[in-house]
């Protein structure tokens, strides 16, 4: 089952994806700039071979539920993610107002 619903943090627009997947659960809070996901995301390839791409990006891994992915701290984070200032160990909540104020 795949439920995408709008949010709001602190005001601000963001879409939650949660894809159900067999014993485990693919997860994504975006917006216009960048997302926040689960540990499915692969940010070294978003690094090397998409570089061109500018993604903004982050993974939190061990989480479960959107509430998780919000909260957990990020383990990882794309160059473009850096250059706005997200880095490894913010909550995922702080990283997407960062790329609120990047807007």
């Amino acid at each position: 089952m795949i439920e995408v619903q709008p949010m709001f943090i602190e005001g601000q627009p963001f879409t939650a994806i949660t894809v159900k997947l067999p014993k485990t659960n693919f997860m994504a809070i975006t917006n216009e700039i960048g997302y926040i996901m689960c540990g499915a995301l692969d940010v070294a390839l978003l690094n090397e071979k998409l570089a061109a791409r500018k993604i903004v990006a982050g993974r939190a891994v061990g989480v479960r539920t959107i509430d998780d992915l919000l909260e957990a701290p990020l383990e990882s984070v794309t160059y473009e993610a850096e250059s706005l200032g997200i880095h490894p160990g913010m909550s995922g909540k702080d990283a997407l107002l960062l790329m609120i104020e990047k807007e």
